[in-house]
Protein backbone atom coordinates (compact mmCIF):
# COMPACT_ATOMS: atom_id res chain seq x y z
CA UNK A 1 0.00 0.00 0.00
CA UNK A 2 1.03 3.62 -0.43
CA UNK A 3 0.93 6.18 2.37
CA UNK A 4 2.29 9.72 2.63
CA UNK A 5 4.69 10.47 5.49
CA UNK A 6 5.63 14.12 6.01
CA UNK A 7 4.68 14.89 2.41
CA UNK A 8 6.63 11.97 0.91
CA UNK A 9 4.84 8.99 -0.67
CA UNK A 10 6.09 5.63 0.61
CA UNK A 11 5.32 2.03 -0.25
CA UNK A 12 4.74 0.04 2.95
CA UNK A 13 3.37 -3.38 3.85
CA UNK A 14 -0.37 -3.87 4.23
CA UNK A 15 -1.56 -3.70 7.82
CA UNK A 16 1.36 -1.56 9.00
CA UNK A 17 0.69 -0.24 12.50
CA UNK A 18 1.52 3.23 13.73
CA UNK A 19 4.14 1.91 16.21
CA UNK A 20 5.84 0.00 13.36
CA UNK A 21 5.91 3.16 11.23
CA UNK A 22 7.37 5.17 14.10
CA UNK A 23 10.23 2.65 14.36
CA UNK A 24 10.64 2.43 10.57
CA UNK A 25 10.89 6.23 10.29
CA UNK A 26 13.35 6.51 13.21
CA UNK A 27 11.12 9.06 14.93
CA UNK A 28 13.05 10.85 17.67
CA UNK A 29 11.51 10.71 21.14
CA UNK A 30 8.45 8.68 20.05
CA UNK A 31 6.92 9.02 23.51
CA UNK A 32 6.64 12.80 22.95
CA UNK A 33 5.56 12.90 19.31
CA UNK A 34 2.02 13.88 18.36
CA UNK A 35 0.73 12.04 15.31
CA UNK A 36 -1.76 13.31 12.77
CA UNK A 37 -3.39 10.93 10.28
CA UNK A 38 -5.41 12.58 7.52
CA UNK A 39 -5.36 15.86 9.49
CA UNK A 40 -6.84 14.22 12.62
CA UNK A 41 -4.80 13.84 15.80
CA UNK A 42 -4.33 10.31 17.15
CA UNK A 43 -5.02 10.08 20.89
CA UNK A 44 -2.04 8.83 22.90
CA UNK A 45 -4.01 5.82 24.11
CA UNK A 46 -4.85 4.85 20.50
CA UNK A 47 -1.31 4.99 19.10
CA UNK A 48 -0.47 1.37 19.97
CA UNK A 49 -3.51 -0.06 18.17
CA UNK A 50 -3.76 2.21 15.12
CA UNK A 51 -3.47 0.36 11.80
CA UNK A 52 -2.67 2.46 8.74
CA UNK A 53 -4.68 2.26 5.53
CA UNK A 54 -3.79 2.77 1.89
CA UNK A 55 -3.78 6.48 1.07
CA UNK A 56 -3.31 7.68 4.66
CA UNK A 57 -1.32 10.87 5.18
CA UNK A 58 0.78 10.89 8.37
CA UNK A 59 2.55 13.79 10.05
CA UNK A 60 4.76 13.67 13.15
CA UNK A 61 4.53 16.84 15.23
CA UNK A 62 6.57 18.06 18.17
CA UNK A 63 5.28 20.87 20.34
CA UNK A 64 7.96 23.02 21.92
CA UNK A 65 7.54 25.36 24.84
CA UNK A 66 9.48 28.49 25.39
CA UNK A 67 9.36 32.22 25.09
CA UNK A 68 10.67 35.29 26.79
Amino acid sequence: MVITVAGEKKEVKDGLTLPELIVQENVEMPEYVTVSINDEFVASEDKATTVLKDGDSIEFLYFMGGGC
